[in-house]
């Protein structure tokens, strides 16, 4: 919802390619482990030498001290890091089509195809939304710096569907500020595995990063943030259900890792348990962002939008409603 997620409020939710700080507290289960090793597993692509050389440079540090890259960690050990700031040219427009559901001086809302990209990072430079946008509006907010330009909130590269972004820092900031009041309408539609025993329910537990693999989100107390994720079925296949799912807060991966919590992950799913060879696959988690309602910038009026299933999902419930 991210990387992630399923959505992610950019405002809630800072990923290592902000300068912003992100800090760790080393339990005792990583006490003994090299710093770089565990950072290197905690951070999404981001290589282990660039690691060290972040180590070196002094924008990570040990309860608030410069260590070196070989560092054991100790339990109790309280690790923060800085990132620099990304220099404006490693991001440029590209020639990238993009569906376009809406678009007027202040707002534009895409329909992002599976497999995108929403902003460049370490290991995706380009070939991203952003570089798409660029090209075709050459006007978006700058409030989140040169790699996140008009980008409010994202949704994870293998989930298709409706992601808005701002033209201008006030609309950036209006956006911004509903999504942190939780007013922004965002439905999402998901096939996942197993008969959901509940017509609807809501799923409230915290989700932080997962101790055994670092990359991954777990709902956990430690180290976590409050997620609320709502669901209802829509059709029923047996072992698959289709679900619609409204989510209140935006944690990275916050869909993927509730259904998984509740015993249901999402089909597709590669890093949440969701493959089974019994079910054709889409290219990733079934997992598509159908609805987006939101009250526009300047002209304080409600807008909504819906997209439909994309191509691949549409073909898995033809087979799952015909076998």
């Amino acid at each position: 919802m991210g990387n992630s997620g399923d959505g992610l409020d950019l405002q809630e939710n800072i990923d290592w390619d902000v300068q912003e700080e992100q800090e760790w507290v080393v339990d005792q289960m990583q006490s003994g482990e090299r710093i770089d090793k565990f950072l290197t597993e905690s951070l999404d692509d981001v290589s282990r030498t660039q690691v060290q050389q972040w180590v070196k440079d002094g924008c990570i540090r040990v309860n608030r001290s410069v260590v070196k890259p070989n560092y054991k960690l100790v339990t109790g050990d309280v690790l923060t890091l800085v990132v620099p700031e990304s220099k404006e040219s490693e991001i440029g427009p590209e020639d990238i089509p993009i569906e376009v559901v809406y678009e007027d001086g202040d707002v534009i809302v895409v329909n992002k195809p599976r497999g995108m990209v929403v902003h460049p990072a370490a290991g995706h430079p380009n070939g991203t939304l952003v570089n798409a946008l660029l090209y075709h509006c050459k006007d978006l907010s700058g409030i989140n710096g040169v790699m996140r330009p008009g980008i409010v909130h994202r949704i994870d590269k293998d989930t298709s569907g409706l992601l808005m972004a701002a033209k201008n820092d006030l609309s950036h900031s209006s956006l911004a500020d509903q999504l942190k009041a939780h007013s922004v309408n965002r439905k999402y539609l998901a096939i996942v595995h197993g008969d959901v025993a509940h017509e609807q329910g809501t799923i409230d537990a915290p989700i932080g990063r997962d101790p055994y693999d670092r990359k991954l989100y777990t709902v956990t107390d430690k180290n976590a943030k409050h997620a609320v994720t709502h669901f209802s079925v829509i059709e029923r296949f047996g072992d698959c259900t289709l679900v619609e799912l409204k989510l209140e807060t935006g944690r990275t991966h916050q869909i993927r890792v509730h259904m998984k919590f509740i015993g249901h992950p999402l089909v597709g799913d590669p890093a949440y348990g969701g493959r089974n060879k019994n079910i054709t696959m889409v290219g990733g988690q079934a997992l598509h962002a159908a609805l987006l309602g939101f009250v526009h910038p300047r002209t304080e009026k409600y807008h909504e939008f819906e997209a439909p299933l994309p191509a691949d999902m549409e073909q898995l419930l033809h087979n799952l409603r015909n076998r």
